[in-house]
């Protein structure tokens, strides 16, 4: 049975990496190293590459990337923990050897410690910082306070993050190359997959801001409401609706009749749920 390991990144990886001794850095020949399969991060912009390349070609490599040990009855090779976009400018740059912190992880310990350090950089993609919470999820059974505690994030931005896993493929694309923002995103949870790609395509066209994209969602609330046999009763709710569809990021429906009546909550697979009642609690 899969487990967490019960360790944040500093019990794993020194951020100092003048703590290191000696014998933990060592110059590796670049064609023992390999990019970890588990990286989030699938775009490195080439012309940003290029340019650390000609910073690399003149200073070297100031910081050492780290890397993970894994040793076959065939051969000796490392994956890379952190640093990758160092060691794809390093390419660039030919370099034969490059500055490595060696670490001896379990494959598991690996996995969290590459997820962990890729969630910290602060240009990560929204998408890819998704994907990564759901894979603490999947391989360590970590809860979105467990998560947190170990990002310095709070608890809503984890489930906020995760939820958008829950769009369609074409939005979360349109999210993950910057053509419309997460934000975007969590209002355009509980549309059917048809309704946000056409809205996701009106943020675009008319380049919406996440104010007027809430007003445009509460206008077709209103319109498809009028046409509801509860007309009267849903439209004092729809700012409250609206309110709890941003927080939960997910479709909220009230209905009330004489003073009584239900929420409605939408869900969309058991993850989903555990995150709704996560917030909730």
């Amino acid at each position: 049975m899969k487990r967490g390991l019960g360790k944040g990144l500093g019990a794993l990886i020194e951020e100092n990496i003048t703590e290191e001794s000696d014998n933990n850095l060592k110059d590796i020949d670049i064609t023992l190293i390999e990019p970890n399969p588990n990286q989030p991060r699938k775009i490195f912009k080439k012309e940003n590459l290029e340019e650390l390349a000609i910073s690399i070609k003149e200073y070297g490599i100031i910081q050492p990337i780290v890397v993970n040990e894994v040793k076959t009855s065939e051969r000796t090779f490392y994956t890379i923990i952190a640093g990758e976009r160092r060691y794809r400018a390093s390419r660039i740059a030919e370099l034969s050897k490059i500055p490595c912190i060696v670490k001896t992880f379990s494959q598991m310990e690996a996995l969290q410690v590459a997820l962990i350090e890729n969630i910290q950089r602060q240009d990560l993609n929204p998408i890819e910082e998704a994907i990564c919470y759901k894979k603490l999820q999947e391989y360590f059974f970590h809860k979105n306070q467990e998560i947190a505690e170990k990002v310095g994030k709070s608890r809503n931005t984890i489930s906020s993050r995760i939820s958008l896993l829950n769009l369609c493929k074409e939005v979360q694309e349109l999210i993950y190359d910057s053509k419309i923002s997460a934000s975007h995103g969590i209002l355009l949870l509980g549309f059917s997959e048809e309704q946000q790609i056409k809205i996701a395509n009106e943020i675009i066209d008319k380049n919406m801001s996440v104010r007027e994209l809430l007003t445009l969602i509460k206008e077709k609330d209103k319109k498809n409401k009028e046409t509801n046999v509860y007309k009267n009763i849903y439209r004092p709710y729809v700012k409250i609706e609206s309110s709890l569809k941003e927080s939960l990021g997910t479709k909220v429906n009230i209905k009330d009749k004489n003073g009584k009546g239900k929420i409605e909550i939408e869900y969309y697979s058991k993850e989903d749920l555990e995150r709704i009642i996560n917030i909730i609690s």
